[in-house]
């Protein structure tokens, strides 16, 4: 499983006109599911993204988790973080899960977040087309892959 994780002080998902999924302070997860993956994936994926000490604490340093902020998460899927564009134009997809058992992982996914007492966990809606707005905190990106290759 692949992640871009953001820090922000407020995002929203919006599809055909009304919003799926917003939070206030906290983290935008865009996961991506790839072929191979599976629940340790997710569990490593979930455990490592809420204990992330990436928002500030009283000495303006980052060494709070969004668990300690009480802060909250929106997670999209996006399968295009499994996007391969070495070779061409058009990026291939081949590395990405299957629709079915990508949603299956998605859906594990969120409930993992839930189980960890986030204090909200919002989401997008699967394979539709989403509009996503943030207001990036910091700005803070950061790219997270269960596998370990980046």
């Amino acid at each position: 499983m692949r992640a871009v994780i953001q820090r922000v002080s407020e995002s929203r998902v919006v599809i055909a006109g009304r919003v799926a999924g917003e939070i206030g302070p906290g983290l935008l997860v865009l996961l991506g599911v790839g072929q191979g993956d599976d629940e340790t994936d997710v569990a490593c994926l979930a455990d490592k993204i809420v204990n992330l000490r990436i928002f500030k604490d009283e000495d303006d340093r980052m060494n709070l988790s969004v668990l300690e902020t009480s802060g909250e998460i929106l997670v999209v899927s996006q399968f295009t973080l499994y996007g391969d564009c070495r070779r061409g134009r058009r990026p291939g997809y081949s590395t990405a899960a299957l629709p079915e058992e990508a949603n299956r992982l998605y859906r594990l996914f969120v409930e993992s977040l839930k189980s960890r007492l986030v204090r909200k966990v919002e989401e997008g809606e699967f394979q539709a087309h989403m509009e996503v707005f943030l207001v990036n905190d910091g700005p803070v990106t950061l790219l997270i892959d269960s596998k370990k290759q980046f």
